[in-house]
């Protein structure tokens, strides 16, 4: 199986979701239960995705916690692909 050399973050993935809701950022915080820093930093792909944030997810129907933490798992394992030259 071929693998990915630039998987998304999932926090591009949650943005688009954040979007489409038409839901501000403060909004998309509290609605996750998190702070405002916090969720924008996500949404930018500048925080790692929590297993506590993709059960916040899963109960706004947008995928099941175990998508997102695959997201984020893929990410993380590209990145330090890259690092390492692989």
């Amino acid at each position: 199986m071929g693998k990915m050399l630039n998987p998304a973050h999932p926090g591009e993935c949650l943005r688009e979701s954040v979007r489409a809701t038409g839901w501000t950022v403060t909004e998309a915080a509290r609605r996750l239960g998190l702070s405002r820093v916090i969720t924008s930093r996500l949404l930018n792909g500048q925080a790692r995705l929590t297993a506590a944030t993709a059960l916040a997810i899963e109960r706004l129907d947008w995928g099941d916690a175990e998508y997102w933490m695959r997201l984020q798992a893929n990410h993380d394992l590209a990145r330090e692909r890259r690092k390492q030259g692989a």
